[in-house]
């Protein structure tokens, strides 16, 4: 099935706004099976738009148009399709009532522009906005191309797509059968490496489907699978997630896509009863603030330090002024230090610090990037590991934060 997205809006061309519709909407279709062929950008222009509109329906089974639904006059999507299409607009009656009675309760005045909010293409399928008042449209040829159009606010669009538009596409492309999908999150290997490790896998896809996401410092991989029931996709998935685990399942640390690590981190944590603390230099308390940010956490995280200079690291955690001096603040002994004296002095459990270069300068001799993670872990010998991130400041702390919770991970688990 061929597909093309076309984006309405000059603000796009224009560089004024991010395209982000485009990649939720062509992320989802790959979820389904449905293959994005073209994606297409165009001004709020009637003429060009009829081009495209076009162009996009002689090559494509499927055509799907975002934003161009609003009240405006340069709002001309559906307009312009229903040109295109021979056909005429007509009103959606409950579409038209949620803006007469919004109107009506906010005491404003409605303008005649604003009915056409409510109007669709005759002989297409409305599409209730949950979040607005443009309704959406899908229209089913019975010879040639099918249209989808949806709003083009994020706010409106992506509810649209997901809880109507989505199940709707399913139904139509995919007969009787359901979707089903889980996805799978990993740290500590890149997108190119994880794809080379299952590439007979992603090669040889059917069902399910296997759909890798790189993003900034973690790698997902999406697996949809479709199936008549979800006991018959559980096994499904459940195959498939296995073969992948068993090349690279000590990346993987957990499920979903809004499962962060370091909600996995405090939960294994909570789990076993681990208490926490943190000595921290380059990463200046955002490995705590990452911490705080998780229900629950004070149970096992008392507090922690924030010692950036080396008088703090001296007078708060007691570290003797020569072991800095003789090794240096960016140091295998002075990491390990600050995890130990941390971990004592707030009679925790765990131990971790961070002490490095964040950048742009180089540090006593040493390059932006470098890191020491040091690690004292109840009943366990204290370590230090060295690291090299080789990206801008904001970028080096935040992985620099991540890589710890993923030790800690890695840890508990033993």
């Amino acid at each position: 099935m061929h597909t093309e997205i076309i984006a309405v809006g000059t603000e796009i061309l224009l560089g004024q706004i991010v395209n982000t519709n485009t990649t939720f909407v062509a992320h989802r279709l790959a979820d389904m099976g449905i293959d994005v062929y073209y994606q297409t950008v165009v001004g709020d222009n009637q003429q060009r738009l009829i081009q495209a509109i076009d162009i996009a329906s002689k090559r494509n089974d499927l055509v799907i148009l975002m934003g161009g639904l609003g009240p405006t006059k340069d709002d001309l999507t559906k307009q312009t399709v229903a040109r295109f299409l021979g056909k005429d607009l007509v009103e959606d009656a409950a579409a038209m009532h949620k803006i007469i009675g919004y109107y009506a309760a906010s005491k404003k005045e409605m303008t005649v522009n604003n009915r056409l909010q409510a109007q669709y293409i005759a002989g297409a399928v409305p599409l209730k906005n949950e979040t607005g008042f443009a309704v959406g449209e899908y229209y089913q040829s019975e010879q040639g191309c099918d249209f989808l159009l949806l709003p083009g606010p994020p706010s409106e669009l992506k509810p649209m797509f997901a809880n109507i538009a989505q199940p709707l596409l399913y139904k139509k492309y995919h007969n009787d059968h359901l979707l089903f999908s889980r996805v799978l999150r990993f740290f500590g290997i890149g997108e190119s490496i994880l794809a080379t490790k299952i590439e007979d896998l992603i090669d040889n896809q059917t069902n399910p489907t296997i759909a890798p996401y790189a993003k900034t410092s973690e790698v997902t991989l999406r697996l949809t699978a479709s199936a008549i029931n979800e006991e018959e996709a559980k096994k499904i998935l459940d195959e498939t997630e296995k073969n992948i685990c068993d090349r690279v399942g000590e990346y993987m640390y957990g499920y979903g896509d809004n499962n962060t690590l370091v909600e996995v981190v405090v939960k294994k944590l909570l789990e076993a009863n681990l208490s926490i603390t943190a000595a921290e230099s380059l990463t200046a308390g955002a490995f705590q603030a990452a911490l705080g940010n998780v229900p629950g956490v004070s149970r096992i995280f008392p507090g922690g330090f924030v010692t950036y200079a080396n008088s703090a690291k001296s007078g708060l955690l007691d570290i003797p002024t020569d072991i800095i001096q003789k090794n240096g603040v960016v140091s295998e002994e002075t990491a390990k230090w600050m995890a130990q004296n941390s971990k004592k002095k707030m009679k925790t459990d765990i131990g971790i610090s961070f002490t490095g270069v964040a950048g742009p300068d180089s540090l006593e001799g040493k390059e932006a990037g470098t890191v020491w993670i040091g690690l004292a872990f109840k009943d366990r010998p204290v370590k230090a590991k060295l690291y090299h991130f080789a990206r801008q400041r904001s970028l080096v702390r935040e992985r620099s934060v991540l890589t710890g919770l993923d030790w800690i991970r890695r840890e508990v688990a033993k």
